[in-house]
């Protein structure tokens, strides 16, 4: 069971800045102060923990550092939504990811058309450039929380017809494998960090430039064959890649 200390201990060897950050992390996880909620300002916290104002400004700092915490100019500070551990062991489509968190998933399609492979994607999925690609676009959400938004490129002759489905309330990997045996037996991928274009951070309700986790994806058939190319940009506020490493 995790002990909570709420009180600075004066006569500790930890900086009073590191306990109070403790103390104000711990209040956050036991649910003191729920996601969305106000804090208690600076002033209050000075007199509240009997601390000066840079030693609460301090352990503020890290809370934000941390993305535990965030400051709204003119408003005040607030406890952040709480982050998403996304596995880098297993292939889960979005719609099984939010369900086994207990979270309702909401899908809206931006964009779903034909286009020709530029070379870059056909060059990754082993097809000559231009030949025709399904493109689909969606943004993702937990209920009204935008979380990610995926582009998403097939080649149409092994889907034809796909375009009359309803991704919206359909899951892509379910039509994938129930109506054209398409199933994603590994992929490769990379990651970087890149910052939000206006448009994408609008419809992912942040400010522009703010973090973004940008992931490029090659998924393979159970004949080891290319068969889609994936673009997912997350929230960096609110997702975590999480990964296992042995030694």
């Amino acid at each position: 069971m995790t002990v909570y200390v709420d009180q600075i201990v004066r006569t500790s060897k930890l900086p009073f800045y590191h306990q109070l950050y403790e103390i104000l992390r711990g209040r956050i996880a036991r649910g003191d102060w729920l996601p969305g909620a106000m804090i208690p300002a600076e002033s209050e916290i000075v007199q509240l923990y009997k601390v000066s104002r840079i030693t609460a400004r301090q352990a503020l700092d890290e809370l934000v550092q941390e993305g535990l915490i965030y400051r709204e100019r003119g408003r005040g500070t607030f406890v952040a939504q709480p982050t998403f551990e996304k596995t880098m062991m297993r292939i889960r489509s979005f719609t099984d990811d939010m369900q086994q968190r207990g979270l309702k998933p909401q899908t809206k399609v931006l964009t779903k058309e034909l286009v020709p492979a530029p070379a870059d994607i056909a060059e990754k999925l082993g097809i000559p450039e231009m030949e025709e690609l399904v493109r689909f676009e969606r943004l993702r959400m937990a209920g009204d929380d935008p979380l990610s938004i995926e582009e998403s490129f097939l080649i149409h002759r092994t889907c034809t017809g796909i375009l009359n489905h309803d991704f919206a309330q359909e899951s892509l990997r379910d039509v994938l494998a129930q109506e054209y045996g398409v199933r994603w037996s590994r992929a490769t991928q990379h990651i970087r960090a890149i910052l939000a274009p206006p448009h994408t951070a609008a419809l992912l309700g942040v400010k522009p430039k703010s973090a973004l986790l940008y992931v490029e994806r090659v998924s393979y058939n159970e004949q080891n064959a290319p068969g889609e190319f994936l673009r997912i940009m997350y929230r960096g506020d609110r997702y975590v890649l999480y990964n296992e490493l042995s030694g």
